[in-house]
């Protein structure tokens, strides 16, 4: 049987399997434990932290979206970060990670590498000749994060795939932004995916997650253990409500970027507006590597504000229908000031070094009519100019 479409795959995974009351959607199972059939017979679950039936629909649905061999799902994204580098890291490998990676990706590491237990370069993976000295040190894991948060850089997964198997390194690839539905890494040549399953894989901002998806079973089988040996692993009901997010996921995915490309039609007029971000643009430096490996641009997308910053924050506040709110791709749209909110952590150097300016704002466009989306921007900007 040919691979099943990426929305037959989120909708049907899991319907009619309940054997005993035949039930169409698989119910919720909260047991933390279950019976052995006899003594040292061992069942499929004898304890959630292990395995849990709604877990295992939530990661079959994800590994088969992903073309991948197994999964592993978290209580949050970072915590599937934590279990990759904790499953293939000990303290003398390296591990490269974008300079502009997510705030709370480059704490997690930036720490982890300072009570040594690894080591930790940051690079900008644009940057041939930057990436080719790092991969140089050969390192045993390279993570890519493209579109990267909160820029959305583009860069070539395959092409950096076979720079880092030729040095003998794992890749791994954050598909937060896009989606199964827009990017498929391990196609490309990727190791493992990771995703945040908080923002648009469960797309309704009411559950936290992550996963680590991986290429094969002998990796996946590896993660499980490291998973249950460290409690990383997720729980059965923000499982059930994840399987249930990703049932919409295609037309999510789809309505999503529709409005954010009206919008930034109608950000390219703005005169507060001095740089937009997203790969749409053909002006976008990652443009055509986005339309060589992915199957839509998304829907995220950042500017830089033209005014001075008292400015900016005063056309935050004047949004109705945009929330002030870190995370993303939920139905509900958000505006975040990255260098305030999802990577203060990071420090002003690191901020720079990876081109995170105060004047950046970051867009999840969400579910609302793209009418009434720009019309607020619009009042906003408006009253912007008029008080400054």
């Amino acid at each position: 049987m040919t691979k099943r479409k990426s929305a037959t795959i989120a909708v049907r995974t899991g319907i009619e399997s309940d054997t005993q009351y035949h039930a169409v959607v698989p119910p919720i199972y909260l047991s933390t434990n279950y019976g052995f059939p006899a003594f040292g017979e061992v069942p499929q679950y004898d304890y959630t932290r292990s395995g849990n039936p709604n877990r295992g629909l939530l990661e079959k649905a994800l590994y088969e979206l992903e073309s991948g061999e197994g999964a592993v799902v978290t209580n949050c994204g970072t915590s599937a970060l934590n279990l990759l580098a904790s499953t293939f890291l000990s303290p003398n490998d390296l591990i490269i990670a974008p300079h502009d990676c997510y705030g709370g990706t480059y704490r997690l590491f930036n720490t982890r590498s300072n009570k040594g237990d690894f080591k930790v370069q940051f690079v900008d993976q644009s940057d041939q000749q930057a990436l080719a000295a790092a991969l140089a040190k050969k390192p045993k894991l390279v993570l890519l994060e493209t579109p990267s948060n909160p820029l959305v850089r583009v860069v070539d997964i395959e092409q950096i795939c076979q720079q880092a198997k030729a040095v003998g390194a794992l890749v791994a690839v954050d598909n937060t932004f896009l989606t199964p539905i827009y990017q498929q890494p391990l196609t490309l040549g990727a190791d493992f995916v990771i995703h945040s399953t908080t923002k648009f894989i469960n797309g309704h901002s009411d559950v936290i997650g992550g996963v680590v998806i991986s290429k094969t079973k002998a990796h996946a089988e590896e993660l499980a253990w490291w998973g249950n040996c460290i409690g990383a692993t997720g729980t059965p009901f923000d499982s059930y409500m994840t399987l249930r997010g990703i049932r919409t996921l295609g037309a999510r995915m789809r309505v999503h970027e529709e409005s954010s490309l009206q919008i930034l039609d109608y950000l390219k007029s703005q005169s507060l507006i001095k740089t937009i971000y997203h790969p749409s643009l053909p002006e976008h430096p990652g443009h055509e590597i986005a339309k060589k490996q992915q199957f839509g641009f998304g829907s995220m997308l950042s500017f830089e504000f033209a005014g001075s910053f008292d400015q900016l924050k005063f056309f935050v506040g004047e949004l109705k229908l945009f929330s002030l709110a870190e995370s993303l791709g939920g139905v509900e749209s958000l505006i975040c000031h990255p260098a305030s909110m999802t990577h203060r952590a990071m420090g002003e150097a690191a901020l720079a070094e990876a081109g995170i300016s105060h004047l950046l704002l970051r867009l999840s466009i969400g579910l609302e009519d793209a009418s009434d989306l720009i019309a607020d921007l619009d009042q906003a900007f408006t009253k912007a100019k008029e008080k400054f």
